[in-house]
């Protein structure tokens, strides 16, 4: 025996916003989070720290643009996370070499070459740096966790 039922959904548009706008701000912060980690698990090969500082950085989605009223117009550095993705990525050219190439015996210690220049070293340098994060890594948790902390943080729950 079948019954008419009638049912009305009322979407609560502000909130679901505001929850849209906390998810994509908890995965920059997110990316940022496993960034400052590698940093800091000093993992990455360093001979200046550049590699691992300003070459690498976060990028995601559409930047944002601003004009001043003197017509100057800016593009900020942080990008907003609205299609769901981030990307960490070296700009460097050395970086993909260094990455793929875990067999390199990487130094771990400050050194100093031929000519006397002197290097900065990582105790824990490594190629395919990333991987500890990856599914089977002894990071895997790390970014879920980060962007669960960040998420209930950023949506008030």
């Amino acid at each position: 025996m079948a019954r008419n039922v009638k049912s009305t959904v009322k979407l609560n548009m502000p909130m679901v916003r505001k929850l849209t706008a906390a998810a994509a701000t908890s995965l920059e912060m997110t990316a940022e989070a496993i960034h400052t980690d590698v940093v800091q698990s000093q993992v990455i090969p360093r001979d200046t720290g550049k590699l691992q500082g300003e070459s690498t950085h976060i990028s995601a989605g559409k930047s944002e643009t601003a004009t001043y009223e003197n017509g100057q117009t800016v593009t900020n550095g942080i990008s907003k996370a609205v299609n769901g993705k981030v990307i960490i990525s070296t700009s460097a050219p050395q970086a993909r070499r260094l990455y793929y190439h875990p067999e390199y015996n990487f130094h771990q210690t400050p050194w100093t070459d031929e000519s006397g220049k002197k290097h900065e070293g990582n105790a824990n340098a490594k190629g395919r740096w990333l991987d500890d994060y990856m599914k089977g890594g002894k990071k895997q948790d790390f970014a879920p966790k980060a962007f669960g902390k960040f998420y209930k943080k950023n949506a008030g729950l």
